[in-house]
């Protein structure tokens, strides 16, 4: 398949104009930013490139305006931050990309950085226009990218523009979360044990597939686990099921079997009557019709931390109930704090994936410790998966 051709910290780019794809798709309510982890990430890079004395053109979006210019999606916020935390002058650029607004990005400095306005206001991004891919591969020398988290899609700023731009590399970010899933399943430190959640499995049916055939144990937590209580013939009330899943379920069974990989699912239950309320710990056969599983109950918790406890590896994608409501939040912040204190005091190589498992973690108290958190989520299932993503074939 060819290497992935990585930014060199040796290459001269002195009065270069790089352009730089970032990921700074950060919550943002009433114009102000509610998590800037994103940011913060990136600023390292940023500032080494202005050290190098380059001239940084950044490229972000931001939810998704499909193609036209929602005031709510504007990058403006990032921009002030961006101003405030990077010692040079930062612009922002706003408007059309055209051959008269080319000329503007001539005037950049050395050391100097220009944002572009949500790179999604603009059709041909989505589309993976070879004409606004070249408008955009003209406006530069280099091209980085260090949003791995949108390298699964075919769009304009990380796909077709490497091919109007002389050189393409993949930047230290990309490089660190490519790093943390070879650390599961290629160079991989076993027993490894993979935690997956979330809701739908429709979703997660491919990863899990590939999984079982690469990992000792997979343990299902979340709604999707539902499914496999509802495929063991338990009654699950009014909990949140798919339909048509039991030959997916029967699959990964096979597969697990085939693979000599153990399949756990949880045991007990916290179910509450609606999300809002109080819950009540309960043993899979006792839920009745007007309740609704909503977390993982103390005998599974217990398990789950046994399982890590005797692990060297673990992937964790997909929190273990509805955290949100904190009577249904004890399941996700233990498995968090467990690999955490693992992490810590027993080198566990720890790799946390997925916005809501990150959300999660963020409603714990204690000071939490992981080998790898990626801020990733189709990108980091489908990597997982051994998907060859767009964003990636085009920088080898």
């Amino acid at each position: 398949m060819g290497k992935i051709n990585f930014f060199p910290d040796n290459l001269e780019i002195k009065n270069k104009k790089i352009i730089l794809r970032l990921d700074l798709n950060v919550p943002i309510k009433n114009k102000k930013i509610l998590d800037d982890t994103r940011i913060t990430l990136c600023l390292p890079f940023i500032n080494r490139l202005i050290e190098k004395k380059a001239k940084i053109i950044i490229i972000s979006h931001l939810g998704r305006p499909k193609g036209i210019e929602v005031p709510e999606l504007s990058l403006l916020p990032i921009f002030k931050h961006l101003k405030n935390s990077l010692k040079t002058n930062v612009y922002f650029f706003k408007g059309v990309l055209n051959e008269e607004t080319k000329e503007k990005f001539s005037y950049l400095k050395e050391g100097e950085v220009m944002l572009i306005e949500n790179i999604r206001y603009f059709k041909g991004e989505i589309e993976d226009d070879e004409g606004f891919s070249r408008k955009l591969g003209e406006l530069g020398d280099i091209f980085i990218n260090d949003a791995f988290s949108c390298s699964h899609r075919k769009q304009a700023s990380v796909h077709n523009i490497t091919k109007f731009i002389k050189k393409s590399y993949a930047g230290p970010l990309l490089k660190k979360e490519i790093s943390a899933i070879k650390l599961v399943i290629e160079n991989k430190k076993e027993p490894v044990t993979c935690i997956i959640g979330g809701s739908k499995i429709s979703t997660k049916i491919n990863v899990i597939t590939s999984l079982v055939e690469k990992v000792n144990s997979l343990i299902i937590v979340g709604a999707m686990a539902n499914n496999f209580f509802v495929y063991k013939n338990f009654k699950v009330g009014k909990s949140l099921i798919e339909k048509n899943t039991k030959e997916i379920i029967d699959g990964i069974y096979k597969k697990a079997k085939e693979n000599n990989c153990e399949i756990l699912i949880p045991e007990d239950c916290m179910v509450g009557k609606n999300f809002e309320g109080l819950g009540k710990n309960k043993n899979l056969g006792e839920i009745k019709d007007n309740e609704i599983i909503l977390d993982i109950g103390e005998k599974t918790i217990k398990n789950i931390n046994k399982k890590i406890d005797q692990s060297n590896t673990v992937l964790w994608n997909g929190p273990a109930g509805y955290f949100e409501n904190e009577n249904f939040s004890k399941g996700t912040l233990s498995i968090a704090e467990n690999i955490s204190k693992n992490t810590i005091g027993n080198s566990l190589i720890s790799v946390i994936g997925g916005g809501d498992t990150l959300a999660s973690i963020n409603k714990s108290k204690s000071e939490l410790s992981f080998s790898h958190l990626s801020t990733a989520g189709g990108a980091f299932l489908e990597y997982l998966e051994g998907k060859d993503l767009p964003g990636i074939s085009v920088l080898k």
